[in-house]
């Protein structure tokens, strides 16, 4: 009898569990404001004169790690340029983007206005971008890119939900375009 008193409570309360654990009504969702599309970076040509500079400082790193006897940096350094080649021949995609009252959505991704702190526009060699500040301390910048002629109703819904800042190049964005990558 015992036993079966038992097993009734536990039917209940693994009712009760599944009953907390019901879904929940998804919130409708947003009707899109925009869309566009973009590429992911700016793409910048690369001379012979590039390619050149970059074995010659690459030769210059293994033969000072090589000297330091260093063998594990060596890889290293081989490891980045190769990764740098890759990385720079590789073109850029072609990104879809939507704004909506939620955030803005890049492919399937949404990411919400509350994640960020304000946002800011750069035109950097005639390509303009939002630049999204993220709440976290350590949070990485959002750059994304759009088209002049959307500009203005873009900058307007983003002024809708974020204030905004001016915002420069950091030292990485200036070493990234001094180093053409």
């Amino acid at each position: 009898m015992l036993m079966v008193e038992e097993s009734n409570k536990a039917k209940e309360t693994k009712e009760v569990k599944a009953s907390d654990k019901a879904p929940q009504p998804k919130r409708a969702k947003a009707k899109t404001l925009i869309n566009w599309e973009a590429r992911e970076y700016i793409e910048r040509k690369k001379t012979s004169g590039w390619y050149v500079g970059l074995a010659i400082v690459t030769i210059v790193l293994l033969v000072v790690a090589g000297l330091l006897q260093y063998w594990s940096f060596m890889a290293v350094i081989v490891a980045a340029v190769v990764a740098l080649l890759v990385y720079s021949a590789r073109p850029p995609r072609m990104l879809h983007y939507s704004l909506s009252d939620d955030g803005i959505t890049e492919g399937n991704n949404l990411q919400t206005y509350d994640k960020f702190r304000a946002f800011g526009i750069l035109n950097e060699d005639n390509h303009y971008s939002i630049v999204l500040m993220p709440k976290k301390r350590l949070g990485i910048r959002t750059v994304i890119y759009f088209p002049e002629t959307e500009g203005e109703q873009i900058v307007d819904i983003f002024g809708e939900h974020l204030p905004m800042e001016e915002v420069h190049l950091d030292a990485i964005d200036r070493l990234v375009r001094i180093l053409r990558i």
